[in-house]
């Protein structure tokens, strides 16, 4: 039986001629936690299938709006990326679950801003994923005509996830129409030389926290982030994005949205490894690192902390 067919059919929605939503996976439990997510949202949900038939079924699949794909650690190849991306491009809404194991290449793959990519969720990273993609779809609503009884579990659901989605958002995107740019427009004369050890002791030191105190408490990904690329810089050594997820001191997924952030801010750059095309390095822009290196001497022996 189909995760669609699965889905719980009280309270009966009547849907307009939006594009269905296609699951795609082997483990059960999390395609049909996102079925009854999509169902409760008002997107229908076409069907669903493995892996290793996503690409002969997006192939026949005439019209797809929203595409899950749950990888858990198993590689799905390079063929069905290819396609999600290009769906991407065309407006199709993408989320891709994955272990973290699985960070680097599939990073590496699917570079469009459409895609999110969630590393191990749980349910509220679930239903943020599911409320922000829905967000940002141009197309008109998908639910045109609903009873009243599930016309109000609709509002209480989407009030539930927007709340969570909007908590989301605040930390790990830019806002649209933002006009304070993520540098102050500084003029330096010159680039200040920087001790690594210097930034190895500020980094210890915040790491130190979290033996007296939770460490939610002082969740700053950006900075930590920040933080390790310059130190990575100054030992000539290059971050990898799973190693960057690390250093934030954050769950993965939200690492990932704010090195994303990051990028689109102009503070980081992206480097493919010429070695390995299944592996993105992550490295300070020049005017992030001047900005650190300003900062560290203007700082003084207090600097990072």
């Amino acid at each position: 039986m189909s995760i669609a067919e699965r889905i719980p059919q009280s309270n009966p929605v009547t849907y307009d001629s939006g594009r269905p939503a296609l699951l795609i996976g082997a483990r059960q439990r999390p395609l049909d936690e996102v079925g009854a997510m999509l169902a409760g949202a008002g997107v229908r949900v076409a069907g669903s299938c493995t892996i290793a038939e996503s690409v002969e079924r997006l192939d026949l699949q005439v019209s797809v709006g929203f595409v899950w794909m749950d990888c858990g650690n198993e590689w799905p190849g390079d063929e069905v990326l290819e396609r999600l991306s290009g769906l991407a491009e065309s407006g199709t809404a993408v989320v891709v679950e994955i272990g973290g194991g699985l960070i680097d290449p599939v990073v590496a793959a699917l570079t469009d801003p459409g895609i999110q990519i969630l590393v191990d969720p749980g349910p509220v990273d679930r239903a943020a994923a599911l409320s922000l993609a829905i967000a940002g779809q141009a197309e008109p609503a998908r639910v045109s005509d609903v009873g009243r009884d599930n016309a109000v579990r609709l509002r209480q659901l989407s009030d539930e996830v927007g709340r969570i989605a909007v908590s989301l958002a605040r930390l790990s995107t830019v806002p649209e129409g933002a006009d304070r740019p993520a540098l102050v427009g500084r003029e330096f004369t010159e680039v200040p030389q920087l001790e690594g050890e210097k930034v190895r002791a500020v980094i210890r030191a915040r790491r130190l926290r979290a033996r007296f105190f939770d460490e939610e408490l002082f969740a700053d990904p950006a900075w930590d982030m920040l933080l390790d690329l310059l130190q990575a810089e100054i030992a000539q050594h290059r971050v990898p994005v799973s190693s960057l997820c690390i250093a934030a001191a954050v769950p993965a997924t939200t690492a990932l949205r704010w090195i994303r952030t990051m990028t689109d801010a102009g503070l980081f750059r992206r480097r493919a490894d010429p070695h390995d095309g299944r592996r993105i390095f992550v490295e300070l822009s020049p005017a992030a690192s001047t900005a650190m290196r300003q900062y560290f001497a203007e700082a003084g022996e207090v600097a990072g902390l």
